[in-house]
């Protein structure tokens, strides 16, 4: 898959290089980022960041996913990530996103799941992109209602996450809501 990084107001989403590790690492590596995902491990090492960076060529050669570091254009300064795990024979892909806690409420997830979501519509030609997200985490929620995707339901005990049930929250959006969603950015 050829990928041109994309530009947002404020933020870059690129490609991951191993020269990210050394600012990636205390920004995924935080509890309370890994409390907030389902794959993101904690306590979070070196290892796991190379097996990050193999994985996201992985994804990109096979066309199974794009995942981008978000840079702030200002800054330079990587600040979170971005992706999609997409399955090509269903023209559909699940969001994911994180950020790094000093990054919080800045509104760059929102910004940056936005591009994403219209970067999957509008040049991968997706017709369906979905995301959850744990029900306790009400900033994804936002972040979601605010890039237009409609709540789905809830799956009650779905996920096993650091020894404890919990529920999520499921969201989605088609192709035919395109123009909503994306008037909305």
């Amino acid at each position: 898959m050829l990928f041109t990084p994309l530009q947002t107001e404020r933020l870059t989403l690129r490609h991951h290089a191993p020269s990210d590790i050394p600012a990636l690492m205390p920004l995924i590596g935080a509890r309370e980022v890994a409390a907030t995902t389902l794959r993101i491990p904690h306590p979070y090492t070196e290892a796991d960041a190379q097996d990050f960076m193999v994985g996201t060529q992985e994804e990109l050669l096979n066309g199974s996913g794009l995942r981008l570091g978000i840079v702030v254009r200002e800054s330079g300064t990587l600040c979170g990530g971005v992706g999609l795990r997409i399955e090509p024979d269903h023209r559909r892909a699940e969001l994911g996103y994180w950020i790094g806690v000093p990054y919080w409420g800045k509104g760059y997830a929102t910004e940056a799941a936005g591009a994403m979501l219209k970067y999957g519509f509008d040049t991968l030609q997706l017709h369906r992109i979905f995301a959850s997200h744990f029900a306790d985490n009400l900033a994804s929620a936002r972040v979601l209602r605010k890039i237009g995707m409609r709540h789905e339901g809830r799956q009650r005990g779905h996920i096993l996450k650091w020894g404890e049930f919990v529920d999520i929250e499921m969201y989605g959006t088609v192709a035919s809501d395109v123009d909503l969603v994306l008037n909305m950015a």
